[in-house]
C-alpha cells in the first residue's frame, strides 16, 4: 500500500476526471457533484484493506470511492475520500491499529481552504460574478507622469479614448482610468478641478464600450464628476480617507476598491495588519451607506511595503479570503519586481517578472489584476485559470 496523498483537484471536474483514471466503476459525475473538495487517494490496498476502509467509512459517514486497479489474483484497490480534517480523524479512529489508520494520521495538515467565492458586484449596468475567471483590469491614465507607462507628456483626448478602446480589445474586462498627477501628488496633491479636468472629457468618449470603467482618484469631489459621467467603479488608493469618498459611491451604486497603504513598513504582524486595515475601511463604507457587498479590497503592491514584504504577502493572499471581498492583485510594473529582476530603474525588462507576480496572486486567491500589459497579461490570466479554476475544454 502506497502512503495516503492529499490531493488538490480544481472542482467537479477535475475530481471526475480523477475518478475516470482510477478506473471508478460507478457514476463519476454524480459523485463527483456530490463530493468535491478535501481529496484523499490511496492506492495499493488489497481486498481485505479496502472492505475495511468502506466499513468505517459507512459507520463514520465519509464519502469514499473504491475502483479496482489490478489484476487477478491478488487485485489492487484505489480509494478517493473526501473528508474534512475532523472527518478524517473519525475516519482513523474507526479504523483502529492498523496501516490504515497510521497512514491517514500521517498526512500532512490540509491547506487553508478557498473560501466561496464572495457575491457578485453591481457595477451600473453591469454584475461580476466572482470564482468564475481573473477579471483584467486595464491601467490607463491620463497624466504626463506616470511613473510606468514613460509618455512624458500629457496624452490627448483622442489618444486616451484610443487606448481604452485597444485595451477592451486586447482583453480587458475592465479599465481603471487615472488622472491625477504623480508629481503634484507627491508635493501636496493639486486641485481637483485640474484632475477632473483630465478626465471627463475621455469618460464622456468611451460610454458604452461594453465594460466597466473605473476610476482612480483618491477626491470624492472627481469621484461625485466621474460616475455623474458614466463611469462604473471607484478605485481609492487612499481607502476611503476622503470623508465624503464612501458616500459618493453609496449614492451612485459604486462599488470601491480600497487598498492597503501606511507610512513605513514596520508591522506587528503583515497580513493581520492588512485585513485589520480593510476591514476598517470596509466599515467606513458601510457607515456612509456603502454595503460590504460593494466594497474589493486591495493589499496594496508596492505601498508602504519592503520588497519581503510585497513577496510575503503576495503568497499570502488567499488569507484576506476571510474578509468575504473580492481581492484585487495589482503588482503590473511595480518597483519590487525591478529590484528583483535587477532592473531597479526601467520598465520592459519587468514583463516577465509581471507575469510571475500576476499568476501566483491568481493561484494564491485573487480575483482582479490590474495590468499595464493588457495582451500578456490576459493569456496569463487565462492560463492560470486553466490550472487554478480548471479548464472547460472551451478552445478559444
Amino acid at each position: 500500500m502506497s502512503p495516503a496523498r492529499r490531493l488538490a483537484l480544481a472542482g467537479p471536474a477535475d475530481v471526475a476526471r480523477q475518478l475516470a483514471a482510477m478506473g471508478y466503476p460507478g457514476d463519476a459525475a454524480a459523485w463527483a457533484a456530490a463530493n468535491w473538495q478535501a481529496h484523499i487517494a490511496m492506492d495499493g490496498l488489497g481486498p481485505e484493506a479496502a472492505a475495511g476502509l468502506r466499513r468505517a467509512a459507512e459507520r463514520v459517514g465519509v464519502a469514499i470511492a473504491l475502483a479496482p486497479a489490478g489484476a487477478p489474483p491478488s487485485p489492487a484497490t484505489s480509494a478517493l475520500i473526501a473528508a474534512t480534517p475532523a472527518q478524517c480523524a473519525a475516519l482513523g479512529a474507526a479504523l483502529g491499529s492498523g496501516d490504515l489508520a497510521a497512514a491517514l494520521a500521517a498526512l500532512p495538515p490540509p491547506p487553508v481552504p478557498p473560501a466561496d467565492a464572495p457575491p457578485p458586484v453591481r457595477a451600473g449596468p453591469f454584475t461580476l460574478p466572482f470564482g468564475r475567471k481573473t477579471y483584467v483590469v486595464a491601467i490607463v491614465n491620463v497624466t504626463p507622469d506616470s511613473f510606468s507607462e514613460e509618455l512624458g507628456r500629457l496624452p490627448g483626448v483622442a489618444e486616451t479614448v484610443a487606448r481604452v478602446r485597444q485595451a477592451v480589445a486586447d482583453g480587458a474586462d475592465i479599465v481603471d482610468i487615472g488622472a491625477e498627477s504623480s508629481e503634484a501628488r507627491d508635493h501636496g496633491g493639486e486641485a481637483a478641478a485640474e484632475e477632473a479636468g483630465r478626465l471627463l472629457p475621455v469618460l464622456a468618449e468611451v460610454a458604452g464600450l461594453g465594460v466597466p470603467i473605473s476610476v482612480d482618484t483618491r477626491r470624492a469631489a472627481v469621484a461625485e464628476a466621474a460616475l455623474a459621467a458614466g463611469a462604473h467603479i471607484v478605485n481609492d488608493v487612499d481607502a476611503l480617507a476622503d470623508p465624503g469618498m464612501a458616500a459618493v459611491a453609496a449614492r451612485h451604486g459604486a462599488p470601491a476598491v480600497v487598498m492597503h497603504s501606511q507610512p513605513g513598513t514596520a508591522y506587528h504582524e503583515l497580513m493581520a495588519d492588512i485585513a485589520a486595515f480593510l476591514e476598517a475601511a470596509i466599515g467606513r463604507a458601510a457607515a456612509a451607506g456603502l454595503p460590504r457587498e460593494q466594497v474589493i479590497v486591495d493589499a496594496g503592491f508596492g505601498f508602504g511595503k519592503t520588497i519581503a514584504q510585497d513577496l510575503e504577502h503576495t503568497r499570502r493572499l488567499g488569507e484576506l479570503r476571510a474578509l468575504g471581498r473580492p481581492i484585487l492583485h495589482a503588482p503590473s510594473r511595480k518597483r519590487t519586481i525591478g529590484r528583483v529582476l535587477g532592473f531597479p530603474e526601467t520598465i520592459p525588462e519587468r514583463l516577465p517578472g509581471t507575469a510571475a507576480a500576476v499568476a501566483l496572486g491568481i493561484a494564491a486567491g485573487a480575483d482582479l489584476v490590474r495590468v499595464h500589459d493588457v495582451p500578456d497579461m490576459a493569456r496569463v490570466a487565462r492560463m492560470a485559470d486553466a490550472i487554478v479554476r480548471g479548464w472547460d475544454g472551451a478552445e478559444r
